[in-house]
């Protein structure tokens, strides 16, 4: 059985924003409904040695595909200028490309996790967690905000 990582409050929210057609506000319930990942993960952190967790969650390229980024429809590639910002409610921000999380590019199984070590994020909110990395820098928690950005635009 999981727990909350906090004993009071309201649940935690994130907004989906920028280049979609389907902008939302997602919280750790709301992504309970989407199929569920595992990833066991270890990252070797300059301060404290190395950190060892299991995260679960849905994949980031699902739920960003599911709000309808703004590809150009006709143009195969179009999808590799986009950059996904994530936002941590600490301050911390991650810089991801389209590339690195799309199937047919980097395949990277980025979650946005939603328990970790089987206890439940819902009242801080979810966690970037990208299984790949080896330093976990690119670790949001308490993810607040993700933003999807086409940056420039293609000539016709």
């Amino acid at each position: 059985m999981s727990q909350s990582l906090a004993t009071a409050g309201p649940v935690a929210e994130l907004a989906l924003t920028g280049d979609l057609a389907r902008p939302a506000r997602l919280t750790v319930p709301g992504l309970l409904t989407w199929r569920q990942h595992r990833a066991d993960v270890s990252f070797e952190c300059a301060t404290s040695g190395i950190q060892r967790h299991r995260f679960t969650g849905p994949l980031l390229h699902d739920v960003l595909t599911a709000a309808g980024p703004g590809f150009h429809p006709t143009r195969r590639k179009d999808r590799l200028r986009f950059l996904i910002a994530v936002d941590g409610a600490d301050g911390h921000r991650a810089l991801l490309s389209w590339a690195e999380i799309d199937p047919d590019f980097g395949r990277a199984p980025v979650l946005l996790a939603v328990t970790i070590d089987g206890t439940s994020l819902d009242l801080v909110g979810p966690q970037l967690v990208l299984p790949q990395d080896r330093c976990g820098a690119r670790h949001i928690s308490g993810i607040n905000a993700i933003r999807v950005d086409g940056g420039y635009r293609l000539r016709a």
